[in-house]
C-alpha cells in the first residue's frame, strides 16, 4: 500500500539526521579529567543548552510523521520548509550556546575521541540543514 504523500528525499534526510542527533545527545559532548589519577567526567547534551538540540530533533521527527498521523487532513505548516528551518536553527543555536557554556575549559575535551556525541549531533544538524534545503527546493503540492 502506497501512502498518498511520498516522504521525499529532504524529509528522509531530515528524519535520519534527527535520529543521529538523538543518538549524539546521549553520547558524551565534553570530557574532562582522566590524568593524574583523576576520573574522567563527561557531559552530554542535557548538561546545558544542548537540550535545545534534543528538542529540535524530537520536533523534526514529529514534523516528518505528523502528516501521516493526520490521515487525509493536510497540515500545511507541518509540510512547509520553514518549519524545518526553525528546528534546524534551534538545533544550531543549541550547539552554539552549549559550546559557549564550556568556553574557558580545556579544548582537548572537545576532540572527537573525547566528545563523540557533540560531533555526531553537529553532523546531524548539518544533515538537517541540508534536508531543509531539499524540502525548500521541492515544488509545492496542492
Amino acid at each position: 500500500m502506497q501512502h498518498r504523500r511520498p516522504l521525499g528525499r529532504g524529509r528522509q534526510l531530515a528524519a535520519i539526521s534527527a535520529v543521529a542527533i538523538l543518538v549524539g545527545c546521549l553520547l558524551p559532548w565534553f570530557a574532562a579529567g582522566g590524568s593524574g589519577g583523576l576520573p574522567v567526567v563527561t557531559f552530554n547534551a542535557f548538561s546545558g543548552a544542548g537540550l535545545l538540540v534534543f528538542l529540535a530533533a524530537i520536533g523534526t521527527l514529529a514534523l516528518v510523521t505528523l502528516p501521516y498521523a493526520a490521515g487525509d487532513r493536510p497540515i500545511a505548516w507541518a509540510e512547509r520548509w520553514t518549519s524545518y528551518l526553525i528546528l534546524a536553527a534551534l538545533a544550531g543555536l543549541g550547539i552554539l550556546l552549549w559550546l559557549i557554556q564550556f568556553m574557558g575549559h580545556d579544548l582537548v575535551g572537545l576532540r572527537p575521541d573525547h566528545a563523540p556525541g557533540l560531533w555526531l549531533a553537529l553532523v546531524g544538524v548539518i544533515g538537517l540543514s541540508r534536508g531543509t534545503f531539499e524540502i525548500y527546493q521541492m515544488p509545492e503540492q496542492h
